[in-house]
């Protein structure tokens, strides 16, 4: 073989394995021969017990829940969503002011352990569970967490990975390959799918979730939709929500110690696909078929660090994982949707028109939650069957915005949409006018009944605005809007 054979072979064996140390720091390829970032090596399958050594068991992981939830009963309730192939149950904290009770309230979830050979994220989660518990009362940040946010923490989705020291589940199936895909008909049959994936995804039927982030090992980067493209090409492919996705990347990243100043990944956030594309991710189903915001969180360079670093990295993300669920309730808008004739909550959604997406209204309170940058103006729309729609246009500032609309029966009311104003800007945070045309067509009434009428209903609404304030008390400042 001559030289030029030997340096265009050369020359293929470095991109092959470039492309190999990219892929495989979110598990795209199951190999052991990694020339930069070892994720997984020779050694570790001589070393199982070893390199575990200092971290919980999953009968440590269960105890540690359960003496939480002792603990800390007063702000807390520890339930299951389901169990493991090997029949272990999928144990989830739930922190809030009144847990197991519905409010109007976002809810965010944390989940850990996805992957079986990333165990740093099971760790992380009981001290942040622990932290809040002990803090609650004297941190600010806690206090609005635990008094405005339905937190709820799943450790470890994947415990018998962790048990075999494996990146697979216990039939070696990659959980976050296990979803339904947008671009490519996987998974779709629900016999098929693993029993930790099906658990997920009852849970998210369940429970409506703002947004959520998995904790993953093996690179330093907040990662966000999408995570495939159309055609498998590698390249930035954007979700309809990208701005806010980077907002909330952001959010994680610049609070984290170092993860804001990667070399490889500017500001320390990417987006999936340009990164590598995958395909069944858990974070973009979550987005497309529940309308929560998740991202996937990789908080280690080394998927197994030692157990005496664990401290330090968990100071590294602490913050980071606070202020994230804070932003849940510190920006975007927020509200609830009643009926103008029984003043009771109603089965609805609201619409962005910008972003052509709709978010469906809790089922008992009628409260909606949506993420979105400030510095905008978006045109939202409330509907609800046999209401007649309601829209009004906002500019979001930095602070959250509360967003009420009274909708009327479509027996009241006159023509489709009823379009409502702002004339309000950057310096007029604290004035919304809302301007409603209703017409009467019973124009023969006496003038005398229409001021009686007029005046009952005024009081009526204004005994709602006092109802709907009370409701809205949240431990930030808010720009309230009733339409």
């Amino acid at each position: 073989m001559d030289s030029l054979s030997l340096y265009t072979l050369s020359l293929i064996t470095i991109t092959i394995f470039c492309f190999i140390d990219l892929a495989f720091a979110r598990g795209g390829v199951q190999t052991s021969l990694l020339p930069g970032r070892r994720l997984l090596d020779d050694d570790f399958s001589k070393s199982r017990n070893d390199v575990a050594k200092g971290y919980m068991s999953n009968a440590d992981l269960e105890n540690a829940i359960m003496a939480f939830g002792e603990r800390c009963s007063n702000i807390s309730r520890i339930y299951s969503i389901g169990r493991s192939v090997n029949g272990f149950p999928l144990w989830v904290i739930e922190i809030s002011d009144k847990p197991g009770r519905e409010e109007p309230e976002p809810a965010f979830k944390y989940i850990g352990n996805v992957h079986g050979d990333e165990p740093v994220g099971r760790e992380l989660l009981i001290r942040l569970a622990n932290w809040l518990c002990d803090n609650y009362v004297k941190d600010p940040l806690a206090k609005l967490i635990v008094k405005n946010v339905h937190l709820h923490i799943l450790p470890s989705m994947n415990p018998d990975g962790f048990a075999l020291r494996k990146r697979g589940n216990a039939k070696n199936i990659d959980l976050n390959r296990d979803f339904p895909d947008q671009f490519f008909a996987i998974n779709d049959l629900e016999d098929v799918r693993q029993p930790e994936t099906k658990a997920i995804m009852r849970w998210l039927r369940r429970i409506q979730f703002t947004a959520s982030a998995s904790l993953h090992g093996g690179a330093l980067v907040a990662n966000y939709p999408w995570d495939g493209t159309q055609d498998k090409r590698r390249e930035y492919y954007a979700s309809p929500d990208d701005e806010t996705f980077q907002l909330l990347a952001g959010v994680y990243s610049h609070a984290h110690y170092n993860m804001s100043k990667s070399k490889e990944f500017p500001g320390g956030i990417t987006n999936g696909a340009a990164w590598y594309p995958i395909y069944g991710g858990m974070q973009d189903w979550n987005y497309i078929h529940a309308g929560c915001f998740e991202l996937t969180l990789e908080i280690s360079d080394n998927k197994w660090p030692n157990a005496s670093e664990l401290s330090t990295i968990w100071e590294y993300n602490r913050m980071s994982m606070l202020n994230l669920v804070a932003t849940t309730v510190k920006t975007g808008i927020h509200g609830r949707i009643f009926s103008s004739d029984t003043g009771r909550a109603l089965p609805a959604s609201i619409k962005i028109k910008e972003l052509n997406q709709t978010v469906k209204a809790g089922r008992l309170f009628a409260d909606y939650h949506r993420l979105l940058v400030p510095g905008v103006k978006y045109q939202v729309t409330a509907s609800s069957p046999g209401y007649k729609s309601k829209s009004t246009t906002i500019y979001l500032e930095e602070e959250a915005t509360t967003g009420d609309f009274i909708l009327e029966p479509e027996s009241n009311s006159v023509g489709g949409v009823v379009e409502t104003g702002c004339p309000c800007s950057v310096n007029s945070k604290n004035r919304f006018e809302v301007v409603d045309i209703l017409a009467h067509p019973q124009m023969e009434i006496s003038l005398v009944i229409i001021v009686a009428l007029a005046f009952l209903l005024l009081l009526y609404k204004r005994k709602l605005c006092f109802s709907l304030r009370k409701h809205r008390q949240l431990a930030v400042p808010k720009r309230p809007i009733l339409v």
